[in-house]
């Protein structure tokens, strides 16, 4: 069964919800199992055994947060191990132009570091979910169809046999 992995920090509680509504979109494609955890819960043995992972992180300062950059430092230990797994990205930020798009950026430019490939969408948000404040039903829509296109890549690398050989 393909595993994704919806890792999240969340200070205020927005970031948990837009994180359960990425999880209900995972959930929702079949044989696709989600794993839900805080950063502080997930471990780099929960990076290996995903075959996708999204994190998501309050906006602090245009970046992820502190403690969401800890933990893709801890991946060092496991460095060269993700490649080829599907990543993408959330967040939630203060207020409109606050940086939401460059914190989406930087935890997707550490994805790519990783050698992960990147599930974006032509339809918007292009650089992952994100809400301005507590999210809306617009924000957790957006949520959901990311998590499905998210499992749905994940589903289509493995049926090829793509995800299970870079995954070994």
């Amino acid at each position: 069964m393909v595993r994704v992995l919806v890792t999240y920090f969340s200070a205020t509680g927005n970031t948990k919800a837009l994180a359960e509504a990425v999880a209900e979109g995972v959930r929702s494609v079949e044989g696709v199992e989600c794993v839900l955890k805080t950063v502080p819960q997930t471990t780099n043995a929960d990076w290996l055994a995903a075959d996708g992972i999204i994190v998501g992180s309050p906006t602090y300062f245009g970046q992820m947060a502190s403690r969401v950059k800890q933990m893709f430092d801890a991946t060092v230990a496991i460095y060269g191990k993700l490649e080829g797994k599907v990543g993408a990205a959330f967040t939630t930020s203060g207020g409109a132009g606050c940086g939401h798009e460059m914190t989406n950026m930087s935890i997707l430019t550490a994805m790519l570091v990783a050698g992960m490939v990147v599930q974006g969408t032509t339809q918007g948000p292009h650089f992952g979910a994100f809400a301005v404040g507590a999210p809306d039903e617009k924000a957790l829509q957006q949520a959901r169809e990311m998590g499905v296109r998210v499992a749905t890549l994940c589903k289509r690398l493995a049926i090829s046999g793509q995800l299970s050989a870079v995954s070994d």
